[in-house]
């Protein structure tokens, strides 16, 4: 599947969350900064189901890796 496919608003619509441009804004200024010794899918602020996605995307380095990478820079 095509990486560019997937957008920072796909992900928080995959994730359950508002997706619009300022709700994405809000949500990455309310959590950070994320400390660098935090996995992203081990952050406090995510559910169970939003943490096994983030990290099991992480870990096979699957299709949603770039734009999850793209949030944990957002986020630190």
């Amino acid at each position: 599947m095509d990486a560019n496919l997937h957008t920072m608003s796909n992900l928080f619509a995959q994730l359950g969350l508002p997706a619009d441009p300022a709700a994405i804004e809000e949500f990455i200024s309310r959590h950070r900064p994320l400390g660098n010794e935090v996995a992203l899918y081990r952050a406090s602020f995510w559910t169970a189901s939003q943490r096994s996605f983030l990290k099991e995307e992480i870990i096979e380095d699957a299709d949603w890796a770039g734009v999850i990478d793209e949030l944990n820079g957002r986020l630190r």
